[in-house]
């Protein structure tokens, strides 16, 4: 308004300031316009023996089923909607305007499987754009930037600030293409456009079990093969139920995917909570990847407070739920970030999901755990001589997991185990809720799958 007072101001002639008003009018409804058209669609999936839901930018159920992406991307080309297709497995990055293919590209790089960085698939939107953002973590310009997830981007070829581009083998999970095509991209693609990051690694490989069930404790429980999905026993595996500490694997997924790991955290009195085994002091400096270890570890709640009061708890918190949504855990809540609260709760299907994205995006959270981090690109950990409280640390078959206890949980358990099968290792989870004794049910799966398929 006041650039217009400064026109009249100016006596600019009558008919420039009605001509500009008018624009400015067209402006105005055309945006509106435009913004409906791309954003005003309601979107179903699902299949004809269940009642389709509405389907919400991350609550959907991504990784409990391969065919999920293929029912997402049929039911956008259905609705005709615009929406992003980014296969890591075939490295082909698509744009589809109101149902239509209209651009594809090849994915140039992406993050390594099994690494730090390893780009996460699933279903997300497009959160920001820069034509030239600078990223902290890598010190580097990346072109056309779109990110959607964390620190997750599409972007064009990165380069360092004296203009010399990054090296082909480096990248830092973000999905590059070149400047090129991400210009390209960059000019159809806007603000909440869905991206579907897909891979194969949640295809079943076929094999297939027979089995016969053992008497547990528990109340609820599943076992099942994180490569084909095959569930070997379980019983009341979609009840919701308190989790208690497996609480900390999503507050260690979102630590790495939306915090600088190498960053230093302060350590404010009110994070210094009730934990078994007090390591930390108010005023404490430390980095993001040393807390991984007492959290994870030892469960210490006063990591996982650190880590939610870095910026602001609730934040974090929510951080945790949208995640959770966004792979499938559609039971799942989180409440605070160490398990205490007992309305954190999920169902053993919900955590079979988390092993499974753990387990194939972010695998250090495991190794971790079961104190077998032997390499990492932030070095050696701060923190020595820590205990581990996750029952089968010293089990060589010990993928990784989390214990967790409290009254409103009893004792629960999520672990995955390498174990054989004719012949062959598979990674098996085992997810455990409502025990009286956790250890004990644990063995007795343990024993049942060893007599029955080993």
């Amino acid at each position: 308004m006041s650039y217009i007072k400064s026109i009249f101001s100016k006596k600019v002639p009558i008919g420039v300031v009605i001509t500009l008003l008018i624009l400015i009018v067209i402006g105005f409804f055309s945006f509106i316009f435009i913004s409906k058209e791309k954003l005003n669609y309601t979107l179903f999936v699902g299949d004809m023996s269940v009642t389709p839901e509405e389907l919400e930018f991350g609550s959907i159920p991504a990784l409990g089923d391969f065919d999920f992406f293929n029912k997402v991307k049929n039911s956008f080309l259905e609705n005709k909607a615009d929406f992003m297709e980014a296969n890591l497995s075939e490295m082909i990055i698509r744009v589809y305007i109101k149902g239509e293919n209209k651009y594809e590209a090849p994915i140039l790089t992406k993050g390594r499987e099994g690494s730090w960085w390893e780009t996460p698939a699933g279903i997300y939107k497009i959160e920001t754009m820069e034509k030239n953002h600078f990223s902290s973590f890598g010190h580097v310009y990346q072109p056309w930037s779109m990110s959607f997830q964390g620190n997750f981007f599409i972007h064009g070829w990165p380069y360092y600030p004296s203009g010399m581009p990054v090296e082909s083998e480096y990248s830092g999970g973000c999905i590059r293409l070149s400047d090129e095509s991400a210009k390209e991209i960059f000019k159809m693609a806007y603000m909440d456009m869905p991206i579907i990051v897909f891979e194969e690694d949640f295809n079943s490989d076929g094999f297939v079990y027979h089995s016969k069930p053992p008497e547990l404790s528990a109340s609820a429980y599943l076992v099942a093969d994180i490569m084909n999905n095959y569930v070997l026993l379980d019983k009341n595996r979609s009840e919701i139920m308190p989790i208690a500490s497996i609480t900390k694997l999503m507050t260690a997924l979102i630590a790495g995917e939306f915090i600088n790991l190498d960053k230093e955290i302060y350590v404010p009195e009110e994070a210094l909570i009730q934990t078994s085994k007090p390591r930390l002091s108010v005023g404490e400096k430390i980095s993001a990847y040393d807390l991984l270890f007492p959290l994870l570890m030892e469960s210490s709640n006063e990591a996982a407070e650190v880590f939610a009061r870095n910026t602001s708890k609730n934040w974090y918190i929510s951080l945790m739920n949208r995640k959770a949504s966004s792979i499938g855990m559609l039971h799942t809540e989180f409440a605070d970030p160490s398990g205490i609260d007992k309305e954190n709760k999920s169902t053993c299907m919900d955590l079979f999901n988390l092993s499974k994205y753990i387990f194939n995006n972010r695998s250090f959270i495991f190794k971790i755990s079961a104190g077998r981090m032997e390499k990492s690109a932030y070095g050696e950990p701060s923190f020595k001589n820590l205990s581990n409280f996750n029952l089968f640390s010293e089990n060589q078959a010990f993928i990784g997991g989390k214990v967790g206890k409290t009254t409103a949980a009893k004792e629960t358990f999520l672990g995955v185990f390498n174990l054989d099968f004719s012949e062959e290792k598979r990674p098996i989870a085992i997810i455990i809720l409502g025990s009286n004794d956790v250890y004990s049910d644990t063995v007795k799966v343990l024993d049942w799958l060893k007599s029955n398929y080993q």
